[in-house]
């Protein structure tokens, strides 16, 4: 799995994003590009924005038990997400959203991601996880966001 720490990682990534229109069409599921930049903004809320919590809501502690035990592995470990994957109801984007303040918003997530660097990471906590390694952060930050912009093709 490629480490979104590393600047030429992180470059590459935003790269594909630029190649991003409102026009781009997904290759499988039901979202358009600004729906999908909103959801994958909605994992750097979580990991960023203080208030994420009065936003949305994080799982109970029953929920986060069965989440650690069950998915953990699978959303921060090294494989790839599976097409047309099923994604927790807090993530789910279905109204609509503004391309170009999504791209932005995006970008600069992910520049602030990489100027932040591993260590800002290692330990840091996870609503649905806990704790995380700076290498799981890396692998949830990098395959959630490859996984979308291979669903629409850059």
């Amino acid at each position: 799995m490629k480490n979104i720490f590393d600047k030429a990682i992180s470059d590459e990534v935003v790269s594909r994003i630029e190649r991003l229109t409102p026009e781009t069409r997904p290759q499988w599921g039901k979202m358009d590009a600004a729906q999908m930049l909103a959801h994958c903004n909605r994992i750097y809320e979580m990991a960023y924005d203080t208030h994420y919590d009065t936003k949305h809501p994080p799982p109970n502690a029953f929920v986060r038990l069965l989440l650690r035990t069950f998915l953990k592995k699978v959303v921060v470990g090294e494989g790839k997400y599976r097409r047309n994957s099923r994604t927790a109801p807090a993530f789910l984007v279905s109204n609509e959203v503004d391309f170009m303040n999504e791209k932005d918003r995006t970008i600069a997530y992910m520049n602030t991601t990489q100027a932040l660097g591993s260590a800002h990471f290692n330990g840091k906590n996870s609503p649905s996880f806990g704790p995380l390694t700076a290498r799981e952060w890396s692998n949830l930050f990098y395959k959630h966001i490859d996984h979308h912009l291979e669903q629409f093709g850059v």
